[in-house]
């Protein structure tokens, strides 16, 4: 039994391969069908085991999902392949790299795009989520065609949506309507669209759907012979005219009937518009324009028009690409009826959104076909100028181009502006976070805090309670939110160190003999050439204020002294409290990301002082010239001259970390890394960078590279390493 229903399921697969190739929109020549195959071969292997909530094999999805891509939305080979592997990568034990080696770069880039937003998290409030998820949508792949499946997958799910729960049928319908209906609408698929709302109304509203639906059925009769009757006398004359037409009734669609009920307050009796009279006609490109305002003239002349309901969207198409003539005139029994006049091509394009214009372009133009057509779609979508009320009427489409989506590892959507880095990504999680960043994860790779972010990105932030921000971080962010709580982090920093300064420096000039008091700080300050007390203690804690340094202010602390200071505070208090501002908080100039301290002169054409805003340029004869960003040469320079633009930035030294190696050798005890990580770990203003141990027999061979603030600090630490117990030697390199 199991047999013959396994042979029934492979013939009935088999089917559904011959049907989707029969049904292709697209001409598929043999290396198109080879790749088809392959690709179909692949996802019945990848799901064999996988069964769908029907309990029919799971490969019939990608199957539907491919039809719709051929059928419907007109799409070629390449899409057709990748809606045959969506679910691939997600679902089964096939990896990105394999199916790249199978299908090459675009196939994967569709399928992994895909993947990136099948993971998307969603809330159970469908709204929270919703409108982040339709930017994402847009924004995630530079390749719409990922939209375009996804459309499809999401179509067919809606079809077979009766086998889920209560609780989600109406989750997904919701979710189609706000989401997925608009952005069908707005790529020029009407037809999908409009599936959508209805079989969303169904599982959102199913009472009003069946009423409506049955109340159509009902009608039918009537509507038909009203069609009929409507259509006769112009059909004679547009005969007579020589047209070659089609003419037909499209019922308005149960959605749209819903939205008339409820907009209008009418029942379903007094919307007039319940269905419309399409014209289709045939015309060369050049007549198309004119043969449209001719029927329009032959309706108009045997029914009354309405002229505030002309809609001319041939000279002026939708920016979704639908072009047609539309009048309402009185017809029959003084009812009134929407004409909708269309060329074939209109028709194609009305039905199959922009595919259809790569069918009218094969062979008359050189815009590569589907290539050309995508290109378009891109446009259209990233045109946010365009007025949306034309073409959505429930809200607007706007593309969000300077912002970017990526998701937490739990899946969860963060928007960000466009060249934010990892680090900005922790602290819109928390500032807690983001303060403790160790490293970063991005899609499971390591990477620097600096990494500019995608859109689709997945980040995790490996977190240490003994990380402290650093003032480089301040180049690395780009949001105001990240850069204003390192400020904040860094101030803190310095106020805790103060502390501490302070208390040191009473116990070294209580060893001066010299009473710790407001009068004597200030001479302190004077003498350093500091603004404040608290720079004062600042530098004092991080050791850049040493006992030999304290020492010479005690030996000049005499009555020649006095008199010189006296002179010397006299004249500086002729200098203005912003040129002494900057030349104390600024006092060093370096170049590159890096910030390398390289050989350097001042441009005299704008004179740069401290704490200017700077750039370094390049010379041939002089090497790096400093200007000022204000320069009057500074757009000249950098315009012409950008490969010899240098990036530069005053800084103040106090507060910058040197890089400093240390090796440390010694007899191999048990857990004698974790005391010396401890150690450094617990030490202000030491960063460990980088960290390796040799071992041999009993002893070992360690070298540490170290980010500290000066010499004192690494001495101290120094010092203390060479307590341990089983170290022999402590050097720094």
């Amino acid at each position: 039994m199991i047999v013959a229903n396994a042979i029934k399921e492979n013939k009935l697969i088999a089917k559904e391969y011959k049907e989707l190739l029969k049904i292709s929109y697209q001409s598929l020549n043999s290396s198109d069908r080879k790749l088809i195959r392959l690709a179909f071969n692949t996802s019945v292997d990848a799901h064999k085991q996988q069964r769908r909530k029907s309990g029919e094999p799971y490969v019939f999805h990608p199957i539907a999902v491919a039809k719709i891509v051929a059928s419907k939305i007109g799409l070629d080979a390449t899409c057709i392949a990748a809606a045959l592997l969506h679910d691939v990568i997600e679902d089964t034990e096939y990896s990105e790299n394999k199916i790249q080696k199978l299908f090459g770069r675009t196939i994967t880039k569709i399928v992994v795009g895909l993947t990136k937003i099948s993971k998307l998290k969603k809330e159970k409030n469908v709204s929270l989520q919703a409108e982040n998820f339709r930017k994402m949508l847009l924004t995630l792949n530079d390749d719409v065609r990922v939209i375009l499946i996804k459309i499809a997958d999401r179509l067919h799910n809606m079809q077979t949506l009766d086998v889920m729960s209560p609780e989600k049928q109406i989750k997904i319908a919701s979710e189609t309507l706000y989401i997925y209906a608009p952005i069908a609408h707005r790529v020029g698929l009407y037809d999908v669209k409009s599936e959508l709302e209805d079989l969303g109304l169904k599982y959102t509203e199913p009472e009003i759907f069946e009423e409506i639906k049955n109340k159509i059925e009902q009608s039918k009769y009537e509507q038909d012979k009203y069609i009929k009757n409507f259509s006769r006398r112009i059909s004679d004359k547009l005969r007579k005219e020589d047209i070659n037409f089609k003419i037909s009734g499209r019922p308005k669609s149960i959605h749209s009937i819903r939205n008339k009920i409820l907009k209008k307050n009418i029942s379903f009796e007094e919307v007039y518009d319940k269905f419309a009279i399409r014209v289709v006609y045939k015309s060369e490109p050049e007549t198309e324009k004119f043969i449209a305002w001719k029927i329009y003239s032959i309706v108009t002349d045997f029914y009354t028009p309405n002229p505030l309901r002309l809609r001319d969207w041939i000279t002026s198409p939708k920016s979704n690409g639908y072009e047609a003539l539309h009048i309402t005139v009185v017809g029959p029994n003084s009812k009134w009826v929407e004409v909708q006049i269309r060329s074939r091509r209109m028709h194609e394009i009305a039905e199959k959104g922009y595919a259809a214009h790569f069918i009218y372009k094969q062979g008359k133009q050189t815009d590569n076909g589907l290539e050309g057509w995508l290109n378009r779609l891109q446009e259209v979508l990233e045109n946010s100028e365009t007025s949306a009320l034309d073409f959505i009427e429930d809200f607007k489409l706007n593309l969000y181009s300077n912002e970017i989506f990526v998701f937490t590892p739990a899946g969860e959507l963060k928007s960000l502006p466009k060249g934010s880095s990892a680090l900005d990504f922790a602290f819109s999680v928390h500032t807690g976070l983001g303060l403790k960043t160790r490293g970063i994860k991005v899609n499971g790779k390591i990477v620097p805090l600096s990494y500019q972010l995608k859109s689709g990105d997945q980040i995790k932030i490996i977190k240490s309670e003994n990380t402290k921000p650093s003032a480089n971080w301040l180049d690395y962010v780009k949001t105001s939110r990240a850069k204003a709580k390192i400020r904040t982090a860094l101030k803190e920093e310095k106020k805790l160190l103060a502390e501490d300064g302070k208390e040191i420096l009473r116990r070294k000039l209580k060893q001066l003999k010299i009473e710790f008091n407001e009068k004597n700080i200030n001479r302190l300050a004077n003498y350093f050439n500091l603004r404040t007390s608290l720079d004062l203690f600042y530098r004092v804690g991080i050791g850049k204020i040493d006992n030999a340094l304290l020492k010479k202010f005690s030996a000049s602390n005499n009555t020649l002294f006095n008199f010189i200071r006296k002179n010397i505070s006299k004249k500086s208090k002729e200098i203005s409290h912003t040129e002494k501002e900057i030349k104390n908080n600024f006092d060093q100039l370096v170049f590159t990301n890096n910030e390398e301290q390289l050989d350097y002169s001042l441009a005299k054409c704008c004179n740069p002082i401290p704490g200017d805003s700077v750039f370094g340029f390049l010379t041939v004869q002089d090497g790096i010239k400093v200007h000022k960003k204000t320069c009057s040469n500074s757009i000249s320079l950098q315009s012409k001259f950008a490969y010899r633009i240098v990036k530069a930035k005053w800084i103040d030294s106090s507060q910058e970390d040197f890089r400093s190696i240390i090796k440390i050798s010694g007899i191999d005890n048990l857990g004698i890394v974790s005391e010396i990580t401890k150690i450094i770990s617990n030490s202000l203003n030491i960063n460990m960078k980088k960290m390796s141990f040799d071992t041999v027999e009993n002893t070992f061979l360690g070298t540490i590279t170290l980010d500290v603030k000066n010499k004192t600090i690494l001495e101290k630490l120094i010092s203390r390493l060479k307590k341990i117990n089983g170290i022999e030697k402590v050097v720094r390199e």
